[in-house]
């Protein structure tokens, strides 16, 4: 009887000390996050003006504007997701769904992987090579966004195949016991039923795109131009908020600046995912 208490004594006292490191890990990380926010719009929100904002610098009237970044940084996820997402959550639907052969799956899984791990920077090297040198697309957001859309296939491919996984077998046997087709099944339960691991990847996929500046700078170049038509925006250089970040910190000394596109950046990373959550629960409430 003794023995039993103390066990459940030391029982109670683990799980008392496990539940504080978790609450505290928990607290530590909210905390981090708040304090990098906080720092960042305190240092940066001040400096945020209209000319900034709506304006493209001068070198004629020493003037400091980001508008092409912005544009260029809207344009380049546009491009990016919309190549990216239907490739990506086709191929982890493929190896979900479709796929018998473990050998290929396992094989594309660990090339998922390996992507996912490799630096940016090689990105970049390689993307110069291949998109800007070899197929002609030149320093250009064309090749950047081509570029990370390499980049950010293994993210949505993971993160897509894990949320099909977490949908229930039952539900595939209910639906093919009823007489559904199999790409019926995948249209109407299982995607609905995964879209939150869906907009995960996407989430994540915006943050690579937005916080990207190396393998940019070897791709999309640093250009500051506002062009008449997408078609030409995507044909030049065109640097986005990172790089301009980059150039404006490392390259003049503009550390106010600097601080100002990267509370604009935190808050056009807030404000896409936020409507990206929004967009996933009308989805899923529709379906």
């Amino acid at each position: 009887m003794i023995e039993t208490e103390k066990r459940s004594l030391k029982r109670r006292v683990y799980e008392s000390v496990f539940k504080t490191l978790v609450y505290a890990s928990a607290l530590l990380t909210v905390a981090l996050l708040v304090v990098l926010i906080g720092y960042v719009f305190v240092r940066g929100i001040p400096h945020i003006t209209a000319q900034l904002l709506f304006t493209a610098p001068s070198a004629i009237k020493d003037t400091i504007g980001i508008l092409p970044n912005i544009l260029n940084t809207l344009y380049i996820i546009i491009f990016t997701l919309i190549i990216a997402l239907p490739i990506g959550v086709g191929a982890a639907v493929y190896l979900t769904e479709y796929a018998t052969n473990r050998r290929l799956i396992s094989v594309v899984e660990f090339a998922t992987e390996t992507l996912a791990g490799i630096p940016s920077i090689i990105y970049g090297l390689v993307g110069m090579l291949f998109f800007a040198q070899m197929l002609g697309f030149k320093t250009s957001l064309l090749s950047g966004g081509c570029t990370l859309v390499i980049m950010i296939l293994p993210t949505i491919i993971r993160t897509t195949q894990e949320s099909l996984k977490t949908v229930p077998a039952s539900y595939r046997e209910g639906a093919l016991g009823l007489g559904a087709t199999k790409w019926y099944m995948i249209r109407t339960i299982i995607l609905p039923s995964s879209l939150n691991g869906i907009v995960t990847g996407c989430i994540l996929s915006i943050g690579r795109i937005v916080g990207e500046s190396a393998a940019l700078l070897f791709t999309a170049g640093v250009g500051t131009v506002v062009s008449g038509s997408i078609i030409r925006t995507f044909s030049r250089s065109g640097g986005t908020l990172s790089v301009a970040l980059y150039m404006y910190v490392s390259e003049r000394g503009e550390f106010d600046v600097g601080f100002a596109i990267a509370a604009i950046l935190m808050i056009l990373v807030l404000i896409i995912n936020g409507g990206a959550k929004l967009a996933g629960k009308k989805l899923k409430n529709k379906a």
